[in-house]
Order: structure tokens, then C-alpha cells, then sequence
């Protein structure tokens, strides 16, 4: 295992690094911090770190004091057994002079595939002179849990798919705040193709065949090796009909015991509390999102039905059967990722009257902002429907600002003592910040 270690390190330093299109994520570093990249399968994160540590080597770092290592390859097997220590063991036989001498970067990618990564990770913080860096495909990579098992040793940043901006980056396409008239066309024209295409890297200027085959294989391998395997299913069938239920039926609402109901309409045997727990794993792969409604008690909220999200607006046609989609839920779907990927904490509301608001969003250092989303609203029952229910949720908040996201509309509403402005999605999507604040 020492020489095929040693042979995989001497792979990657041949290797000619593909670095892609620049991501707007800035990761920091902490000195005896390892800094972990997590997100859905397929989003980027290799060639993130790819981008890493090009900016090490352009910085005068030299190759051979990077140790980059991918647990998803087969060749590895071997160290998930508890054998990580021969990845420091390895390294040093090569470069012996190096050891307590040199800082050595040390990236390692998908390392949620190594059972008791952690307390290695955190070893080799405290005794070796190194920078780590780890991605992963599990949301419990930011939790309590690990911060407590490394000492705190770790900071954690998500990284998405292409937000609108990165895939305009990709396109070549200028997205200042003023644009003349033909770069507005030319953005408009990428929102037109970013909705049907979605962020995932990979998939941007495949054909629609091959989009779609690229999707689907995603969505099987994110069921297959994030859910099933990673946590030892027992019912593996009901998970992936689970998956593909709450795809056909995205950005509406939901109860633990419609769905538990159904998987039993179809003959699984699956309690409740399994229902439950494939909900959190979904989360956990960063493949669907639960948001639940805004109350001031937990446990009403909890009690409430919920509202399900998935990771990319384009996968759901991919993989969705299409019987009860519409194209109001992806707009509303590509709405919320591009909001989650600024801010985790998003909940949808509902009026002291009974009228719902899609989004009540809670950033840290900001006020509340309400976001309703819309196709249209030249039926003027629609315009009424929505402004009535924002105007109600702005009364019961004490805000004084809301909006309305819509496919291309625009403009603005006096609505009682507010404002409430009326926003083309492509707009909407460049106007929101890179990170959280």
C-alpha cells in the first residue's frame, strides 16, 4: 500500500492541473485550521481545489510540497481500513528532507469515503507543519459533531453548483450593475439558457440528450453512493422512490406522513422514523432541502407541512417524470438555491390570515427579507394574490420592503407603508451577494 501511496502522489505532481472557470467562493485559511469545501456531488469542488492550488503554485509554492489525494480512488480501498497513517508515511519517504522543515499542503478530496478521517486530519494538524484542505459530499462535514471530534480544528465553506454570475463568467458574458442595452441582451440571453441548462459545470453546452443522461447519472450515483451506500439502507428502493416523489412534486408542500403513506401505497414497509431519516440524508448530500415554515415556536414549525428544494432547477426536468411539474416551481426552485447559497437560513411563511409568502430569509448581519416568486403578473387576480399576501407578511414582520421575483417583469408597488419591488429573476440572481452576510 506504502508504493502505490507513493505512486499516486508522483501521479498528481505530472499531472497538468484543470483549473476551469474561477468560482466566486474565497476560501481562508487558519493556521491550524484544516479549511473543508463541501457540497452536492458534481458541483466542482476537485476542480475548486485544482483552483487552490494553482494560486499556491503561481505564488512560488512548489509541486512537490503539495500532497494531493482523491478518496474516490479505487486504489486507495486499502486506507479506508484505518490506514491513513501512511499517507504522511508515504509523502516523507519521498521527501524526507521536508518533514518539520517545509510547509507541505496537503488536499484531500471526497475524505468522507474514509471512515475516521477525523481524528487523522486532526493528528496530522497538530504534529506535522501543514496546511489542510478537504472536500466532501456530507453536510454533517460542518457540524457540531466534527468540530467537536477535531478540537475545532476546522472551518467550513459550501460550494454550489454555477450561480448565474459564475455561469455568465463561463460564458464570457459582462454582469455589471449598469448594462447597455446589447450586454443586457446578451445576459438575458444566458438566463435563458442557464434555466434550461442549470449549474452543475459539467453539464454547460452539452447538448439536451446528453444533459440529460449527465443528470440522471448524477442523480443515481448522488441515491446509490451518498444515500444508500454511505448510510446502509435497508430499503434502498424506498429511498429512491422517495427521491423521485418529492422531485415530481418540487417546491411544494409536504408531511412526514403523506410521504410515509405513500411509500407504503407502493409496498414498502418503511416506518415513519426511516422516512425521516432518508429526508435528512437528501439533505445531508446537499441533493433536496427541507425549508420549513417561520414561527416563533419550533414545534408548531415543525408540525407544520414543509416545502421541498432541490439542488439545481435543471436536473429536476431531467429526472422528474413531469406529470405535476410546471415551470412556476422551477423559477421558484432556482430562485431558492441561488438564495441558499448565500444564506442557510430560509423558511417560507404563512399570514396571520392564511395567504403564504415563499421565502422569509434570515441573513446574519441583515434585516429579514421577504421574496415571493411568480411568473407573471399580468393576470391581475395573480398581481392581487401575490401583492396581498407580501403586504400582510411586511405588516406582520414590521418590514418595510419586499419582493416579487418574476420571469421577466418589472417595476414597483406602493403597498401600505412599503415598497414592494418587482424583479426580472436574471436581475434578481446578479443583484444577490457572493457570500453570506
Amino acid at each position: 500500500m506504502l508504493e502505490t501511496v507513493r505512486a499516486i502522489i508522483l501521479d498528481f505532481q505530472e499531472m497538468r492541473l484543470e483549473t476551469g472557470v474561477p468560482r466566486a467562493l474565497r476560501i481562508e485559511t487558519v493556521h491550524g485550521k484544516a479549511a473543508v469545501c463541501i457540497g452536492v456531488r458534481r458541483s466542482g469542488k476537485s476542480t475548486y481545489m485544482f483552483q487552490a492550488i494553482q494560486r499556491l503554485l503561481d505564488g512560488g509554492v512548489r509541486k512537490e510540497n503539495i500532497l494531493y489525494l482523491n478518496f474516490f480512488d479505487d486504489r486507495l480501498h486499502g486506507l479506508r481500513q484505518g490506514r491513513l497513517g501512511l499517507i504522511p508515511e508515504s509523502y516523507y519517504s519521498l521527501y524526507p528532507e521536508k518533514k518539520n522543515a517545509e510547509m507541505v499542503y496537503c488536499f484531500f478530496d471526497e475524505i468522507q469515503a474514509a471512515p475516521g478521517w477525523e481524528p487523522f486530519v486532526d493528528r496530522l494538524i497538530r504534529t506535522e507543519k501543514c496546511q489542510v484542505f478537504l472536500t466532501g459530499s456530507s453536510a454533517r462535514m460542518l457540524s457540531k459533531e466534527i468540530a467537536t471530534q477535531m478540537r475545532g480544528r476546522a472551518l467550513s465553506w459550501e460550494l454550489f453548483p454555477f450561480s448565474f454570475r459564475e455561469f455568465l463568467g463561463w460564458k464570457g458574458v459582462e454582469s455589471g450593475r449598469v448594462l447597455s442595452t446589447k450586454k443586457r441582451l446578451l445576459v438575458q440571453k444566458a438566463f435563458e439558457e442557464y434555466r434550461e441548462t442549470g449549474g452543475f459545470p459539467e453539464v454547460a453546452g452539452m447538448t439536451r440528450r446528453l444533459r440529460i443522461m449527465t443528470h440522471q447519472e448524477y442523480f443515481h450515483a448522488i441515491l446509490l453512493r451518498d444515500l444508500v451506500e454511505r448510510h446502509d439502507a435497508s430499503h434502498p428502493r424506498a429511498v429512491t422512490d422517495l427521491a423521485h416523489r418529492l422531485v415530481d412534486n418540487i417546491a411544494s408542500l409536504y408531511s412526514l406522513n403523506s410521504l410515509t403513506g405513500y411509500l407504503k401505497s407502493l409496498g414498502h414497509r418503511a416506518p415513519k422514523s426511516s422516512v425521516a431519516d432518508y429526508l435528512e440524508w437528501f439533505e445531508d448530500a446537499y441533493l433536496l432541502f427541507t425549508v420549513r415554515l417561520f414561527d416563533a415556536s419550533l414545534a408548531r414549525s415543525n408540525a407544520n407541512p414543509k416545502k421541498i428544494y432541490c439542488v439545481d432547477h435543471a436536473l429536476i426536468t431531467s429526472v422528474a417524470s413531469g406529470i405535476l411539474l410546471n415551470s412556476g416551481h422551477l423559477l421558484e426552485n432556482m430562485v431558492f438555491t441561488a438564495l441558499r447559497r448565500v444564506h442557510p437560513n430560509i423558511h417560507y411563511y404563512r399570514t396571520r390570515t392564511g395567504r403564504e409568502v415563499d421565502f422569509v430569509v434570515l441573513p446574519r448581519t441583515r434585516a429579514r427579507m421577504l421574496v415571493q416568486v411568480c411568473e407573471s403578473l399580468a393576470d391581475p387576480k395573480t398581481r392581487k394574490r401575490e401583492t396581498t399576501a407580501l403586504v400582510e407578511a411586511m405588516e406582520d414582520l414590521s418590514l418595510k420592503h419586499g419582493t416579487i421575483v418574476t420571469r421577466g417583469e418589472e417595476g414597483r408597488v406602493n403597498a401600505g407603508g412599503g415598497v414592494i419591488e418587482v424583479v426580472p429573476a436574471w436581475r434578481f440572481l446578479l443583484d444577490l451577494p457572493d457570500s453570506g452576510e
